[in-house]
């Protein structure tokens, strides 16, 4: 067995560990290995860019980023925090509940696309969550930190768990596979609705984590 393609894995170590642009080092890492496999340029390049173009999902990403970026620079943070500041009764709270349900109900529907962390948490939700938390008092440093944690978080649990409610869903295909081989027919929709219940409960338990989250940095505030 030939072990010296096995040097594209330090290589991603390396890398990480000096910190540097992930999508390099990534690229880097293939073409080592593919290097010491024996391929020839060529053929290599091609191999990349094949994998590239057939993962059209990352092509949208690709052209999603700079899009982000160019409106960053011109002042969507600013501005999604001056218009969250406007509504005097909103608050750290109801703003994550709120998106953690629609971020669940749109999950459901197999629309996990629609939001993400490059999407909407860090040029959206991060700095409303930061104008609401504000209050009459700014966030200090680490307090805002951990703000812009929850709301990184409330992302992942209502993802998470309304995706799996979704009769497409990866998961649910392989739930239902395994239990075919063992001669155990189940339908998507009944696999899915047996989901149900978790995502309510992590709904719930989150939403009183939120709550308490607030609680907690009101309290520090005072305090």
């Amino acid at each position: 067995m030939n072990y010296w393609p096995l040097l594209g894995v330090a290589v991603v170590v390396i890398g990480f560990v000096l910190k540097r642009n992930p999508v390099l080092v990534v690229v880097a890492a293939g073409v080592v290995s593919g290097l010491a496999a024996g391929m020839g340029i060529g053929d290599l390049l091609a191999l990349i860019g094949n994998s590239f173009v057939s993962n059209r999902a990352l092509l949208l990403f690709v052209l999603t980023l700079p899009v982000i970026g160019l409106l960053e620079r011109y002042g969507l943070r600013e501005r999604a925090q001056a218009w969250i500041a406007g509504f005097r009764s909103m608050t750290l709270a109801r703003l994550l509940i709120a998106y953690l349900g629609l971020r669940q109900l749109l999950s459901m529907f197999g629309l996990i696309d629609l939001a993400g962390h490059a999407q909407t948490v860090r040029p959206l939700l991060a700095p409303m969550s930061e104008a609401a938390a504000d209050g009459d008092r700014p966030l200090d440093a680490p307090a805002r930190e951990r703000v812009r944690a929850l709301a990184a978080a409330t992302d992942n649990v209502g993802r998470f768990f309304g995706e799996d409610v979704f009769l497409a869903f990866g998961a649910v295909l392989l739930i239902q596979g395994f239990y075919e081989r063992q001669g155990i027919h189940l339908e998507p929709l009944a696999i899915a609705l047996w989901a149900l219940p978790t995502a309510i409960a992590a709904f719930v338990i989150h939403a009183v984590r939120i709550v308490w989250f607030q609680k907690r940095l009101r309290d520090d505030a005072e305090g």
